[in-house]
C-alpha cells in the first residue's frame, strides 16, 4: 500500500496526500470526515443550478398520476392510495443505545426515515428506480398512441399495455437494490429486463429477480464493470433503454421527490426546521444518485437550515474521494490502493457519479466514512432497541449523530456555522436505505455478527 510509484492523474500518491491530506486517511482505511469548503448559500446555489423545484414538482405529479396504477397492480400500496412512501419514526431507544455504546451524548432528537420499508422493493431505490421506469413507460405509451391527456393510469395494468412494453427491454447495472427496483417494476409492466450485477450483490437479490422473470447477468468484478457492460449491451439494441445510475437526471429527480413528502411528514409531527431548529441528515452513499437526489430535494425545500452528509464505508468512500480531490468520477478508490470490498453491498462502489458530484458541490455540507464493524454493531443495536432489522449499508447514516464526539473537524464545522448551540433544539435524521426484504437467515447472520462485535 505504500508503493509511491503509483501515479493518479499525473501525481504520485504522496503528492496527492500533500495536496489533499484526507487522501492519507482514505488510503489508510481510517474513518474520517470531510467538510465541503465550496458550499455556498442555498439561494445562490439554486440560482446557478440547471435543475429546479419545477423539475421536482413535475416528477411528483407524475408519481401521483401513476398512483391508481400502483393501487391496482400492487395491493400493498392500497392503504396509501398508490403513493409509495416510507414511515418517519422517532427512535429514542436507539438514541439511548447509541449514547451508551459510544459513551457520548447526542444533542437533539434522533429520527429515522425508513426507506427500508418502502413498498414494492424495500429500499431507497424504490424512489428513483421505479420513477425512471414509469417515466419511460409513459413516454412509450404516448408515442404509440395508447395514452392521452386525461386518461386514468389504471390502464397501465392491462394486457394491451403489457403487450406493447414486451417489445421493449430495459437494462441496469447494480450492486443489488437498484436492480430489484428496476427489475420488479419493469417486469410488472411487461418489459423484458436485464440486470447486470456486480460480484458483491447478495445471492438472495439475484434469486428474487429471477423469480420475477428478470434476466440476471453476473460479473466477477465490481459495480463499475457491471454498469459499463450493461451500457455497452444496451447500445447495441435500439429497443433497449439503459437506466444509468451514474448519470441519470431522471433517477435523480425521482429521489428528490422524497423531500416534498418529508416536509409534509414533519408538518404532521409538528417538527420545525429553521435557524433555531436545524435539520441534520445522514445519507448512505454508493455511486451517489439516491443520496444526491434526496439531498438536492431537501436543500430546495429547507434551504440553509438542512445540513446533509454522505456516509460511506472506509473501503468504498468514492464520493468522499471524488469531492475532496475535486476530481469526481476521474478518480476511483482503487486508484489509491483501496480494495472496494465491504459488507455494505449497496455502497460497494469505487467510482462516484461525476454528475452528482458536480451538481451537489455547492449544496453538500460534507461526507464521512466508517468501518464495516460499526455498521454491524449499530445493526444489532437497532434491532435490540427499536426492533427494526436492517441491512448493514442502511446503518451507515447512524454514525452521523456521533461525529461531533470523534472528529474535531466536525466540531469546528458546528462552531463556524453557528450550529453548536442550536443543535440541541434540532433533529438528526438518519436516512435508512434498505433491509425489510432481507431473508430471515441472512438477517440472523448480520445480527449475530453485530452482537459478537458489541
Amino acid at each position: 500500500m505504500e508503493n509511491r510509484e503509483h501515479i493518479v492523474l499525473g501525481k504520485t500518491w504522496e503528492e496527492w496526500e500533500a495536496e489533499c491530506p484526507i487522501v492519507k486517511d482514505i488510503r489508510s482505511l481510517r474513518e474520517t470526515v470531510w467538510i465541503n469548503p465550496d458550499k455556498i448559500p442555498c439561494q445562490e446555489a439554486v440560482k446557478n443550478c440547471r435543475l429546479t423545484m419545477e423539475d421536482v414538482l413535475d416528477a411528483s405529479r407524475r408519481l401521483e398520476r401513476f398512483a391508481p396504477y400502483f393501487e391496482k397492480a400492487f395491493p400493498e400500496t392500497a392503504l396509501s392510495h398508490g403513493i409509495i412512501e416510507s414511515p418517519l419514526k422517532r427512535i429514542p431507544k436507539m438514541k439511548g443505545a447509541l449514547e451508551a455504546w459510544d459513551k457520548n451524548e447526542i444533542s437533539g432528537d434522533l429520527w429515522a426515515k425508513l426507506d427500508s420499508h418502502l413498498a414494492v422493493s424495500g429500499s431507497i431505490k424504490a424512489r428513483g428506480g421505479i420513477y425512471e421506469v414509469l417515466k419511460h413507460a409513459e413516454d412509450i405509451a404516448i408515442e404509440n398512441g395508447l395514452l392521452h391527456e386525461g386518461d386514468h393510469y389504471e390502464i397501465f395494468d392491462s394486457e394491451k399495455f403489457r403487450k406493447l412494453f414486451s417489445r421493449y427491454s430495459i437494462g441496469v447495472g447494480s450492486t443489488g437494490n437498484l436492480g430489484l427496483s428496476i427489475g420488479i417494476m419493469s417486469a410488472k409492466l411487461g418489459f423484458q429486463v436485464t440486470v447486470h450485477m456486480s460480484a458483491d450483490a447478495r445471492q438472495w437479490k439475484k434469486d428474487m429477480l429471477r423469480s420475477k422473470g428478470v434476466t440476471v447477468k453476473e460479473y466477477e468484478s465490481d459495480y463499475s464493470v457491471a454498469v459499463k457492460e450493461g451500457r455497452l449491451q444496451a447500445e447495441k439494441d435500439p429497443y433497449c433503454y439503459f437506466v444509468d445510475d451514474e448519470n441519470s437526471q431522471t433517477l435523480f429527480l425521482g429521489y428528490s421527490v422524497a423531500a416534498l413528502r418529508l416536509k409534509k411528514q414533519f408538518e404532521e409531527e409538528k417538527i420545525a426546521v429553521d435557524k433555531d431548529h436545524p435539520l441534520f441528515v445522514y445519507l448512505p452513499c454508493g455511486v451517489g444518485g439516491g443520496p444526491g437526489g434526496v439531498a438536492f430535494g431537501l436543500k430546495l425545500v429547507f434551504g440553509d437550515h438542512v445540513h446533509c452528509f454522505f456516509a460511506e464505508p472506509t473501503h468504498s468512500c468514492c464520493m468522499l474521494l471524488g469531492m475532496a480531490t475535486g476530481k469526481n468520477n476521474e478518480v476511483s478508490v482503487q486508484d489509491f490502493g483501496v480494495d472496494n470490498v465491504t459488507i455494505a453491498d449497496g455502497l460497494a462502489v469505487g467510482r462516484a457519479s461525476g454528475f452528482v458530484g458536480a451538481l451537489m458541490r455547492p449544496f453538500m455540507d460534507g461526507c464521512y466514512s466508517l468501518d464495516d464493524g460499526r455498521m454491524y454493531q449499530m445493526l444489532a443495536l437497532m434491532a435490540d432497541s427499536e426492533g427494526i432489522y436492517l441491512e448493514p449499508s442502511a446503518l451507515a447514516g447512524m454514525y452521523g449523530p456521533l461525529l461531533k464526539s470523534h472528529f474535531p473537524v466536525f466540531r469546528d464545522y458546528l462552531e463556524k456555522t453557528g450550529l453548536a448551540d442550536a443543535e440541541s433544539h434540532g433533529v438528526h435524521l438518519v436516512w435508512v436505505t434498505g433491509g425489510s426484504m432481507v431473508p430471515e437467515n441472512e438477517m440472523k447472520m448480520y445480527y449475530e455478527k453485530g452482537k459478537a462485535l458489541l
